[in-house]
């Protein structure tokens, strides 16, 4: 269980990063609300690819 901890520490900080990687990217040449909209899409993207990979770790797991 004390894994479980670091890995949602782990993903927190990800996302954190995939966030800003895509405002240093696109920051200032687009305007803000189109910046917030390619974030928000893009760390949605992120969250979906991690929490695939969670479930594919559970399974394995549980020998499924």
């Amino acid at each position: 269980m004390k894994e479980a901890i670091v890995y949602i520490i782990s993903a927190c900080a990800s996302l954190l990063i995939l966030a800003y990687t895509v405002h240093m990217f696109i920051g200032g040449m687009v305007s803000e609300q189109t910046e917030l909209l390619v974030t928000i899409v893009v760390v949605l993207i992120g969250a979906g690819a991690m929490a695939w990979m969670v479930m594919d770790v559970l399974r394995r797991r549980r020998g499924r």
